[in-house]
């Protein structure tokens, strides 16, 4: 113990100059502990090295902690959100960045999700058929009238979807072509016993100069007011919401579209004629409006309502406006909302929960059909990936006055969805919606849906 104490005064006294000048032994004995004192001081060489490290080690922290950062403020942004598939094609412009694999002058990037929906439905008043879109997918005229209340669980992997992309410069110029298909509303396929469906196609499109042609999304429509939720579409009263063949034009802010014309009509009888008969493309015009604030639009429609056949000849007109978007609130929460309103929107709306345009038994004339509706959610971060979704959507129909008792008269729908990151690009989710849908006579019905869904987006 006693060494312990006295070995480094010793070494001290020893190593230590007398009276300022060292002696012979002390000499020595610096000699003897000099490699001992040496290894114990760092060298310049070694305290330069020892701030480079902690310069790298407080860099790679920033970056990560940015990283970190940008992931939480942008989780679950791809994920059930249309706009956001094939983006790149959105940025698909001189100097834009893209990424992929080479095949000759031509980069392709392939994308998608595998998504998996288990629903349990109750409708109040009557059955859905087992292969119905209506048992995977939420449109208000989907709801059954005038039966029985029944209920339906299902299970399904049909909302998978799968998109390629490639781009290829050419000088200053960038052209891209866009393919994206699922598997919902298949016509070939059944639940029987290898649950084998056809792909659909959604999207295909190529970019040049600023053109998009192709099928494609609405330019009616803002991809940004889409609520986030566990199923694959909630609150489509008051949406606008369409994909078809167009022909867009984009320069800054501006757009610009000739789109496909095909007008849906309500016969005298109530059911439902697609026409498909316009000489003139639905005309669209928007103007996108960014910020700090976040992001909304304004949009206009005019369309050609027409139809010609052995029993009906007849045209009038129609026109939609909409104001769309998605508003920041704090630092990571947003409202989106979607309000259109206007005459003949038809099938550009609430999924053609009303016809554009109705035939009138007097004259045998195109009336058209008044639409207005609205939806609004808010999504609410709690903690670094969770986040709750809330929203309410609502449209009522100003059907002419002729109109028979079985056509849609109103619709509207709330839900509530929890969605978190169980891990990098796989997000599960649970939500309950409830739909009610009333016709011309008064009858209502609803549906009550509990989803929960695991996806898996790259």
């Amino acid at each position: 113990m006693f060494s312990l104490f006295v070995a480094p005064a010793v070494l001290a006294l020893v190593a230590s100059p007398q009276d300022g000048q060292p002696d012979g032994d002390t000499q020595a004995a610096v000699g003897l502990f000099g490699p001992l004192k040496v290894s114990l001081e760092r060298t310049p060489e070694e305290e330069d090295l020892e701030q480079r490290i902690a310069s790298l080690e407080l860099l790679a922290s920033q970056l990560l902690e940015q990283l970190q950062s940008d992931r939480s403020a942008s989780v679950g942004e791809f994920t059930r959100l249309e706009e956001l598939f094939g983006s790149v094609t959105d940025a698909g412009l001189e100097g834009a960045p893209i990424s992929g694999f080479k095949v000759g002058d031509t980069t392709l990037r392939i994308g998608g999700f595998v998504d998996f929906d288990f629903h349990g439905s109750k409708f109040s008043d009557g059955e859905v058929a087992s292969g119905s879109p209506f048992r995977d997918l939420y449109f208000p005229g989907g709801i059954p009238l005038g039966a029985d209340s029944t209920t339906a669980t299902d299970m399904t992997a049909q909302a998978t979807r799968f998109s390629a992309t490639a781009t290829r410069d050419f000088g200053a110029n960038r052209a891209v072509a866009y393919l994206e298909a699922d598997y919902l509303i298949s016509a070939q396929g059944n639940e029987r016993v290898s649950s084998s469906f056809a792909q659909r196609l959604r999207r295909a499109y190529i970019d040049f100069n600023g053109w998009r042609v192709g099928q494609e999304w609405t330019t009616f429509q803002d991809l940004s007011a889409l609520p986030e939720s566990a199923s694959l579409v909630v609150l489509g009263e008051g949406l606008a919401f369409n994909r078809q063949a167009i022909i867009r034009y984009t320069n800054g802010p501006w757009q610009f579209a000739a789109e496909n014309a095909n007008t849906t009509v309500t016969e005298v009888d109530g059911s439902r004629t697609e026409a498909d008969t316009g000489l003139i493309p639905d005309l669209v015009a928007r103007y996108n409006f960014d910020g700090d604030y976040g992001h909304f639009s304004v949009a206009g429609l005019a369309r050609q309502l027409r139809s010609e056949s052995a029993a009906l000849d007849d045209e009038t007109f129609g026109f939609g406006l909409a104001l769309q978007g998605r508003l920041k609130v704090g630092k990571r929460d947003q409202v989106r909302f979607s309000f259109v309103g206007g005459d003949g929107l038809g099938r550009y709306t609430s999924f053609n929960l009303a016809n554009a345009a109705a035939v009138n038994p007097n004259d045998g004339n195109l009336d058209s059909i008044g639409t207005v509706g609205g939806q609004i959610s808010y999504r609410h971060f709690v903690g670094d990936s969770a986040r709750i979704n809330v929203g309410i959507g609502a449209v009522n129909i100003d059907n002419p006055g002729f109109a028979i008792g079985s056509v849609s008269k109103s619709a509207r729908s709330i839900f509530s969805s929890f969605l978190w990151n169980v891990a990098p690009d796989i997000t599960a989710g649970v939500e309950v919606l409830h739909g009610t849908r009333e016709i011309e006579d008064g009858t209502e019905g609803d549906v009550t849906r509990a989803t929960f869904s695991v996806q898996y987006g790259f």
